[in-house]
């Protein structure tokens, strides 16, 4: 294994977090060069409208506040001073977290600089950490930021580009490894690790949405609902784990039919906010293979589907036998009875959520997305704006790049 080269060692924690913010700051104004350069290229590659790039920017960059880091890092670990020195902890000894070592991030290719949070963690923790990075290079660009606040990073955070299956065994030199993925993926990283290292998987997941009786029957509620739907639904074209790819409704068929239609207006809106940028080829195949499967079935007397063109967008009625259509901007209406109906849909289907939405939350929504293995319960229009500190995948923010050491004299 490669070593450690510990260039964050003598850099007090404070100082690292300030440095992270002031780069993030920059970042967060959209006329910087550098991050006028990032979006043109995520743009490129992605294929995504400019507003929508935009928007991901500003939700990646914005809550990477010195205080927001260390209030994340304090409620963790209990004291941001533990990563400087020993600390006194009521019932235990002094103790003090270390740095895990070499830490490597391997980016996905769908969500924008979905690598960067657990990256400034680690560089948090004071590991040397190393993204592999997408072709557009946003990581790196906004390392060599961070390389102008303090020289230490220059050594500490690096950026290499890869498109997936370049690695080889370069990952073998690495105590911890990150990697966002499809469950095939994380394993051929996985089996690239040394054996002692720690692996920190992030496959593949979805979210949903539940719209009970109480909302449906209150139109100011279920309009707004609706609204924050929308746009769960068209940013990043649902291909997110953060997307909303399906909607319960406590309601008969026919209530249901009625929440859809006023669904279609308000991703109207949401379409006009966030335009449809330039969709790859084998994303238009899937939505037209989507919303002409839907529209077959729609003939024949079984569901229904709104689909509008111009915007790229589809709402198609489900059964309960019926998953969800995974397709670009294409979300699946399920009318259910319950919340245990809709429970019982997500493991027939074997669905694995990362976020669970819902209008006003309440006993019976809280059990069920508990249940239901989520992550995180939020409001519609919420899902793709987790707070800087929220537990992705349910896993801490800090504790897989530290390790303890305590003193007992």
């Amino acid at each position: 294994m490669r070593p450690f080269s510990g260039a964050l060692r003598d850099v007090p924690v404070p100082r690292i977090v300030d440095a992270i913010s002031d780069a993030a700051e920059r970042w967060s104004d959209a006329d910087f060069p550098p991050r006028v350069r990032a979006t043109d290229a995520i743009v490129r590659r992605m294929g995504y409208s400019v507003p929508v790039v935009e928007y991901a920017l500003d939700r990646l960059f914005t809550p990477i506040a010195a205080t927001a880091l260390r209030a994340v890092i304090e409620a963790e670990l209990g004291s941001l001073a533990a990563l400087d020195r020993f600390v006194d902890f009521e019932g235990k000894s002094p103790r003090r977290a270390l740095p895990v070592g070499r830490v490597a991030v391997v980016a996905s290719r769908s969500t924008i600089g979905v690598a960067l949070v657990p990256a400034i963690f680690a560089l948090c923790a004071k590991c040397d950490v190393v993204v592999k990075d997408r072709e557009d290079g946003a990581i790196g660009a906004f390392f060599a930021t961070l390389h102008e606040e303090h020289a230490a990073f220059a050594t500490a955070a690096l950026a290499e580009s890869w498109r997936g299956d370049e690695t080889g065994d370069r990952l073998a030199d690495f105590a911890c490894v990150v990697a966002f993925g499809a469950t095939g993926t994380l394993r051929e990283i996985r089996a690239r690790c040394d054996a002692d290292a720690r692996f920190v998987g992030f496959g593949t997941r979805a979210s949903v949405g539940y719209l009970d009786a109480r909302t449906i029957a209150d139109a100011r509620a279920l309009d707004a609902a609706l609204d924050g739907a929308a746009r769960d639904i068209v940013l990043y074209d649902t291909e997110g784990c953060l997307s909303l790819h399906a909607i319960f409704i406590e309601a008969a068929s026919d209530d249901a039919a009625r929440v859809t239609e006023r669904l279609t207006p308000a991703l109207q809106r949401a379409a006009v906010e966030f335009p449809l940028g330039e969709r790859a080829p084998e994303a238009a195949a899937r939505f037209a293979a989507a919303r002409d499967a839907a529209s077959f079935r729609a003939a024949s007397g079984h569901g229904d589907v709104y689909a509008d063109t111009d915007h790229g967008f589809a709402v198609i009625s489900a059964t309960l036998d019926e998953p969800p259509p995974f397709a670009p901007r294409t979300t699946a209406i399920v009318p259910v009875r319950d919340p245990g109906e809709a429970l019982a849909y997500l493991r027939r289907h074997s669905l694995e959520l990362e976020a669970f939405a819902v209008a006003e939350p309440n006993d019976a929504l809280t059990e069920l997305a508990i249940a239901s293995g989520a992550s995180r319960i939020a409001s519609f229009g919420r899902l793709q704006a987790p707070p800087l500190g929220a537990d992705h995948g349910g896993r801490p923010r800090m504790a897989d790049f530290i390790r303890w050491i305590d003193r007992e004299m």
